[in-house]
């Protein structure tokens, strides 16, 4: 029991590091766009490199905060019945729901993705737009880099939710459903 709660508690740190660190990647983009715009509308000029570095920006935000969002119950969900649920059915949901659909696939995702980003690294793949940005490969290998991040995610989701419905609270006390 104390090795489960020691792995989750080592997961959502992770979790948290990455969210807090690829948050300033908000940031940046903000400005990347700002600037883009500013030389679209008043410099009338636009460059390829800056408009494919904001998707590339939105991509690695999107990708790796995903398990952020996760850990602090932040993704989109259709909540008509999962709001009117006691905590336990709650934890149901969350443990069922990652064990047969978030679990399963992330990890399609991670083995899908494997020859698509080596086939990247060994080309060596570019843009292929004139002006655009070197080494996509680089911004593929984040889609199993994130996708890897919401599998430990959801598995600690899972172990959390198991943990709930046996009556164990994270902080080491026994607690009782209604």
């Amino acid at each position: 029991m104390d090795f489960a709660k020691s792995l989750v508690r080592a997961i959502d740190r992770l979790s948290e590091f990455v969210g807090r660190v690829v948050s300033w990647l908000t940031t940046l983009l903000v400005l990347v766009v700002v600037y883009d715009v500013f030389t679209r509308y008043f410099l009338k000029t636009t460059i390829v490199a800056i408009q494919e570095f904001e998707w590339h920006l939105f991509s690695l935000i999107f990708l790796l905060a995903a398990s952020y969002t996760l850990k602090h119950d932040k993704h989109v969900r259709v909540d008509v019945f999962y709001a009117r649920f006691s905590k336990q059915q709650q934890a149901w949901v969350n443990l069922l729901g990652g064990i047969f659909f978030l679990i399963p696939f992330a990890l399609m995702v991670i083995f899908a993705s494997q020859n698509f980003v080596i086939n990247s690294f060994v080309i060596g793949e570019t843009s292929p737009d004139p002006g655009g940005l070197p080494a996509r490969y680089l911004l593929k290998a984040a889609i199993p880099i994130g996708f890897f991040l919401l599998l430990l995610q959801a598995f600690s989701l899972a172990v959390k939710s198991a943990l709930s419905i046996a009556g164990v609270d994270m902080g080491g006390k026994e607690t009782t459903h209604a």
